[in-house]
């Protein structure tokens, strides 16, 4: 279990510099997007469609890393009122929907991504399925990283 928490420890580090460089990439495209337009008067036209593409995976990326540290928004005014035996099986439900979605996302992302491979994106020389590239990988991210409840399943409060 030790190995498995240092693996997905790396994991995510890793993961969070990626998305910090995706996001310093996209702000130095849309930078440079800007001053080719208001400046120079004419914009390049690829970086629109890289920005995006930058986008979809640094902020995808991203959330599969928020599945293990816990920064995704929850509400748990409902769970808090719950006496312990309720919230452990509202705490379970949660952990399993939360893996079911990463199951389905590493599916059928990898189905969206063999679907559109074919298909250029315009004004970029890459394939529009590497655009959706990180849907799968996310998704199996989501399987690896989350955090499997300990003994007793004891859920907490993050707020409080």
């Amino acid at each position: 279990m030790k190995a498995r928490a240092v693996l997905t420890r790396a994991l995510s580090r890793f993961s969070v510099a990626f998305s910090a460089l995706g996001l310093v990439a996209m702000t130095a495209i849309i930078g440079w997007q800007v001053f080719g337009r208001f400046i120079l008067g004419e914009s390049p036209a690829w970086s629109e469609q890289a920005a995006l593409v930058l986008m979809v995976w640094y902020v995808t990326i991203a959330a599969a890393v928020g599945v293990r540290e816990g920064f995704h928004i929850r509400l748990t005014a409902l769970v808090d009122a719950l006496p312990a035996p309720a919230t452990k099986v509202i705490g379970i439900a949660a952990h399993a929907v939360v893996l079911g979605f990463g199951a389905m996302l590493a599916l059928y992302g990898a189905e969206l991504v063999a679907r559109t491979w074919g298909h250029a994106i315009p004004s970029l020389p890459v394939p529009r399925g590497f655009a959706y590239l990180p849907l799968p990988i996310a998704g199996a991210m989501i399987g690896v990283v989350a955090r499997p409840l300990p003994r007793g399943i004891h859920i907490t409060n993050p707020c409080g």
